[in-house]
């Protein structure tokens, strides 16, 4: 029973004792005053009954009060059941066309990802000549590229093809599974870019293990999708191949506020790579936005990338064990053709290091960045002197519909402009087109000597090359880009002569030119999710 019928039955009875009291000594007194001739007092009979009832409407209106309490209580405990399980529903979204799977707490969640672009590129140079006396080569060792370099083949490239899934469990821990079917001049066999999974619940660090791409630089923490150019400069495509790069094996520790971030990484091979002893390298960077307001910043910071023990060539017998050789080679900034125009080859090493600066400056919808790297290698077993090399780039972007490229202080780097007016004929409305420029140089000459010389005793001939970028970009939304650039190559690379490239006419003399000048034309079709 409820506490307002206990209520209602104890006032009952409480009244109508005392009623009984009170009629007790009333019958008494009457009949008293009926000897005596006195009036008579009390309540009648009729009162009595009267209030008896009224007590009894009172008692059914309470049980019917209690009826409806207990009515609301019901319906307040199915609401808040509703609620709950309301809460704990899964969701589905589609927000910029990215399937994203989440339960109702957001405790667990599912973004499916999937990168397309498909190039298409132009070589305009020079007509081959036959190797005895057209001397513009590739790779060093490579019979192959020296034929390409005087030809390189126009076409088209699927760059990227990258499917996925990310996401994050229990809150705390986040994951990346991606594998690309894409490459550089010829698609490959589907590979692993991303396989790791990330702890970020003690803010505001995170910790990352698996196969992922270390962060090695300012134009390196701008995703491929976002870049200004279908490539990035070469010194920057260069050194993140020594330690970092797609599908690169290791450890992270991620830091970031609003102004500053901070990254380090432990990383061994990447995972298409074997060698009888894998490879050990160290990344860190660090970034800052000392200045910050509305419509503008400036970013600066550092970066080291570091092989602190090359991959080994064979079993490690023998006083001088087996070799451990490092390579600087780049390709021009287009993939289409995958031949390589400047190549120290092999060169046996204890170590190397590569130290750079970051430089970047935004103003409503102009931006600009630079970097500038210098890059040490170490000898191994060697009385030669250590050589050293150079890579610098600057670039320039203008978006002429107003849209300003947005930072990403996570990554300490730029991303795309945000599309907030889709393209649409029936709207009038254009997306966001935007102008870009860049100028990079990379120096692989190391006491490399005069034209028509021999090469220098412990020189590098790997070449010098320049690189001058002009391109127009439209976003008609936030996931189809078109790129189209212009650029103008021009590598400087003298001949190491003896066998660098092969037997007979394949190694042109020592000394003679084998670089070239050329243009690019080139066009990027992307959708991304």
């Amino acid at each position: 029973m409820s506490t307002l019928a206990h209520t209602g039955t104890a006032i009952r009875s409480l009244t109508l004792a005392a009623l009984m009291c009170g009629v007790g000594p009333a019958a008494l007194a009457q009949a008293i005053p009926t000897a005596t001739g006195a009036q008579p007092v009390g309540i009648s009979q009729e009162q009595l009954l009267a209030l008896v009832g009224r007590l009894d409407a009172l008692e059914q209106r309470n049980e019917t009060l209690e009826a409806q309490i207990l009515d609301l209580k019901a319906a307040q405990t199915g609401g808040d059941q509703a609620l709950r399980e309301e809460a704990r529903a899964n969701t589905v979204s589609l927000a910029n066309g990215r399937p994203t799977f989440s339960t109702g707490d957001g405790q667990f969640t599912a973004s499916l990802r999937g990168i397309i672009q498909l190039d298409a590129a132009q070589y305009d140079q020079r007509g081959p000549g036959p190797l005895a006396t057209d001397f513009r080569r590739g790779s060093v060792g490579d019979a192959v590229e020296a034929d390409r370099a005087r030809d390189l083949g126009d076409g088209t490239n699927f760059r990227r093809v990258r499917f996925g899934v990310e996401g994050k469990a229990w809150g705390d821990w986040n994951y990346n599974l991606l594998f690309d079917f894409g490459g550089s001049g010829v698609e490959e066999a589907g590979k692993i870019t991303n396989a790791y999974i990330e702890y970020a619940g003690l803010k505001p660090f995170r910790f990352r293990v698996g196969a992922f791409s270390p962060i090695t630089g300012l134009e390196d923490a701008t995703s491929n999708t976002a870049s200004l150019f279908p490539e990035r400069a070469a010194p920057t495509e260069l050194v993140r191949g020594f330690a970092g790069g797609d599908g690169r094996t290791g450890a992270a520790l991620l830091a970031n506020g609003e102004r500053w971030s901070v990254f380090g990484a432990v990383t061994g091979a990447t995972v298409t790579t074997q060698a009888f002893d894998e490879q050990l390298g160290v990344i860190g960077r660090v970034t800052w936005l000392p200045l910050k307001g509305q419509d503008s910043l400036v970013h600066v910071g550092a970066n080291v990338n570091l092989v602190v023990n090359p991959a080994t060539t064979g079993p490690d017998v023998g006083p001088a064990g087996a070799a451990s050789p490092v390579r600087l080679r780049e390709r021009p900034e287009m993939r289409v053709d995958g031949t390589r125009l400047i190549d120290t080859g092999n060169i046996d090493a204890d170590s190397l290091a590569s130290y750079g600066v970051e430089l970047g400056w935004q103003q409503k919808q102009f931006t600009l960045q630079g970097e500038y790297f210098w890059i040490d290698v170490e000898r191994r077993n060697s009385v030669l002197a250590d050589p050293s090399f150079n890579g610098w780039y600057g670039q320039a972007a203008w978006t002429i519909t107003g849209q300003p490229r947005r930072y990403n202080a996570a990554n300490g780097g730029f991303d795309v402009p945000r599309v907030e007016k889709p393209f649409s004929l029936k709207g009038k409305t254009w997306g966001v087109w935007e102008l870009a420029a860049r100028y990079s140089e990379l120096d692989l000459d190391d006491r490399a000597g005069g034209l028509g010389a021999a090469l220098p005793v412990g020189g590098i001939r790997g070449g010098e090359q320049q690189i001058f970028t002009l391109g127009l970009n439209w976003y008609p939304n936030n996931n189809v880009r078109f790129l189209a650039d212009y650029q103008r190559v021009e590598v400087n690379r003298l001949s190491p002569g003896g066998t660098a490239f092969g037997a007979g006419a394949l190694t042109p003399p020592a000394g003679v030119q084998i670089g070239q000048d050329l243009n690019i034309w080139s066009f990027r079709t992307q959708y991304a999710f």
